[in-house]
């Protein structure tokens, strides 16, 4: 995966149409407003559904992780006043890093996994979020930003 695309998703939106993006921009900032920047320290490897059978890698979110958790929530409350519908899971802080293209069971994958699960990868500083497209190719996934807020209620739009 390309640097450039390394994420933390807070909320998936699926289609959006165009019209409601101003909304959408809206409600993340009035979400955010109050939210405190952060740091968060991602450590340790490992993969969704499991390491055993994975279809995404990620790298987890040790210190900093309640404070995503709760925007995250903040987010998702926020969205549900749009229509958007609440998380069925609960929030699982990461930075997704790839997605394997052909799944199964692959034993080098599953103890890669497994000697990264103590790995010290950074420290990032978290100090807003960014309403993101993405668009899925043979080649992968390309984002692009639309708006960006800053925690504490600062918005920028990018396109």
């Amino acid at each position: 995966m390309a640097p450039g695309n390394l994420h933390l998703t807070l909320k998936f939106l699926g289609e959006v149409a165009e019209s409601r993006i101003g909304a959408i921009v809206d409600t993340l900032k009035g979400a955010t407003s109050d939210a405190r920047v952060f740091d968060a320290e991602l450590r340790g490897l490992g993969a969704f559904p499991s390491a055993t059978r994975p279809r995404v890698v990620w790298a987890g979110v040790s210190e900093g992780g309640d404070a995503m958790v709760e925007l995250a929530g903040r987010v998702d409350g926020a969205l549900a006043a749009l229509g958007f519908a609440r998380e069925g899971r609960p929030f699982s802080p990461h930075v997704t890093l790839g997605r394997v293209r052909q799944p199964g069971r692959s034993q080098a994958l599953t103890e890669a996994l497994r000697d990264g699960a103590e790995c010290e990868f950074g420290r990032i500083r978290v100090a807003g979020a960014s309403l993101m497209r993405s668009e899925l190719s043979p080649r992968g996934a390309r984002y692009t930003e639309l708006a960006a807020v800053r925690l504490g209620g600062d918005v920028g739009r990018s396109v």
